[in-house]
């Protein structure tokens, strides 16, 4: 994945900024993805969606505080537009599925972590602020310890034998 050709990071205010977007898009998202769960009683999932919701949102809260201890009065506002249809960390819905077990949402899990990774290491190699450079390598080695905390949870969770083959009350498509 490269960096969105749009996207210029030339200072650490507007990296802050970028970060935050990021960090806040996927913890609204897992907890949207955490309500959809709960609403099909797959409670297990929503509760793992949950606790990735909480750890983005912990990581939102950090930029946060960075922006207090810069003394930085604003970040500016920006309107990304991602290169691929969702921000780097965050899960696309079509991915979901009621019956989606906890080892599949992991699974979401561990790919969304692992693309932001790389997406940071991007934005590392192609911008020339040092200061911005810093915190983009920074992002992405936190991404990469996000990496194997989902690989450690996913070694709770052994391969799936496909409880859920036949999906016995499939959405009801309109034309």
């Amino acid at each position: 994945m490269t960096t969105n050709e749009h996207l210029k990071l030339e200072s650490v205010s507007e990296m802050l900024a970028f970060v935050l977007a990021v960090e806040t898009e996927a913890s609204e998202r897992y907890a949207e993805m955490a309500e959809s769960m709960d609403a099909h009683n797959n409670t297990k999932v929503a509760e793992i969606f949950r606790e990735m919701a909480d750890i983005e949102e912990l990581h939102a809260e950090g930029v946060q505080r960075q922006v207090t201890e810069l003394n930085l009065e604003y970040l500016p506002k920006a309107d990304y537009k991602w290169s691929a249809p969702e921000g780097p960390e965050t899960g696309d819905f079509s991915d979901l599925h009621y019956l989606m077990t906890p080892r599949e949402a992991l699974l979401l899990a561990l790919h969304n972590e692992k693309r932001a990774a790389v997406y940071f290491a991007d934005i590392a190699e192609k911008v020339t602020n040092d200061d911005v450079k810093k915190m983009a390598q920074e992002m992405a080695e936190e991404e990469r310890e996000h990496v194997q905390w989902v690989e450690k949870w996913l070694l709770d969770y052994p391969e799936d034998e496909n409880e859920w083959v036949e999906d016995v009350d499939p959405p009801v498509e309109q034309g």
